[in-house]
């Protein structure tokens, strides 16, 4: 049975060593939900899928909810676990049983927590947002989320990264008429249309935006090109997929009309694939800002969108804080060091102790 109780380090190498690519989550989701059930005392505990969830009822003024993702992407040759020069290695290390294990044992050793708690593991966060285990506990379980301020354990270089950016893509079509490349002027390129696309978006003036101290910049850019027919054909249709990646002071619809306004008098047509909002900071909460300050002030925006805008839009200010570098998740050479997992733990185990 896994260790809570012990070194966070050796719990963090447990979990890696317990293979678990999304949709593969069952062994660990057992293991998480024994461990809990044997080595801690006044929880509720239940199961949903391959998602856990525990929770106290001490008549806090306050509740913090925890929250992990157990699934990690492919493993690539980096199993099982190992430490070399002061850091762990293997696949999840940084994203995010590291952050799994830090609430984990901080579950089974914080004996007089100054906030009720919620600890939420889920499943199939690596892949595509409609099988999400999160979302799913939003449509089966709501009640177990509501929370005061939620911290997901995410990995953060031991900075507390709050909210994070809203993401949209579009596909951005020019048409022309298709001709021999031997009598071009007979044709309309479409391809060459997408100049002037290219052109605003070179010219693009990212915008930055402070919210509670914490510097969200903007950025829109081109992530793929498609046309062309054969090689002397004038094409046309042509289109450029376009993603913008936008502060949380905006929401999606008003980001939408930005990208038309960025385009406009332009030649082509923009149809939305996909989008999702941001999340606010929300630091002034008081449960936010005692965290800060358990952090010694060590706050930075969230570049890149993450599970934080589900609590966002439910109106519980959100964070990512946990061991490793963001930089070096689903990388062959995942690792995280050993002394971000034990940082992590003093750092929470301050805060929720009071």
């Amino acid at each position: 049975m896994l260790d809570l109780a012990g070194d966070p380090v050796a719990l963090t190498a447990a979990l890696v060593d317990i293979p678990s690519v999304s949709r593969d989550e069952g062994r660990i989701a057992d293991e998480v939900e024994a461990a809990l059930r044997a080595q801690t005392t006044g929880f509720e505990i239940i199961r949903n899928g391959n998602a856990v969830l525990a929770r106290t009822a001490l008549g806090r003024p306050s509740r913090v909810l925890l929250a992990g993702h157990l699934d990690t992407v492919p493993v690539a040759d980096n199993l099982p676990s190992r430490i070399e020069n002061d850091e762990l290695h293997g696949c999840g290390t940084a994203d995010m049983k590291s952050g799994d294990a830090v609430f984990l044992h901080l579950a089974a050793t914080v004996t007089e927590p100054a906030h009720d708690l919620t600890l939420v593991f889920y499943d199939c966060e690596e892949i595509d947002s409609a099988a999400n285990g999160l979302g799913r506990l939003e449509r089966e379980l709501p009640d177990w989320l509501a929370a005061d301020v939620a911290v997901l354990g995410e990995p953060t270089a031991g900075f507390i990264e709050a909210g994070c950016q809203g993401t949209l893509r579009v596909v951005v079509s020019a048409s022309g008429t298709r001709a021999h490349s031997a009598r071009s002027w007979l044709g309309d390129n479409a391809i060459h249309k997408l100049g002037a696309v290219l052109d605003r978006l070179a010219d693009y003036q990212a915008r930055s935006v402070d919210i509670d101290g914490c510097v969200y910049r903007e950025g829109l850019s081109a992530v793929r090109v498609d046309g062309g027919v054969a090689g002397n054909v004038i094409p046309d249709a042509a289109s450029v997929t376009i993603n913008f990646r936008f502060a949380p002071d905006r929401s999606p619809d008003a980001a939408l009309q930005h990208v038309h306004e960025v385009l406009d008098g332009l030649d082509v047509e923009i149809a939305l694939t996909d989008s999702a909002a941001g999340a606010l900071p929300g630091l002034a909460a008081p449960a936010a800002t005692a965290l800060v300050e358990a952090a010694g002030g060590q706050v930075r925006a969230k570049y890149g969108w993450t599970d934080v805008s589900r609590f966002a839009a439910r109106g519980i200010p959100a964070v990512n804080y946990g061991p490793g570098d963001p930089n070096l998740a689903h990388k062959r050479d995942e690792r995280v060091p050993v002394a971000n997992i034990t940082a992590a733990v003093g750092m929470l185990r301050g805060y929720l102790g009071g």
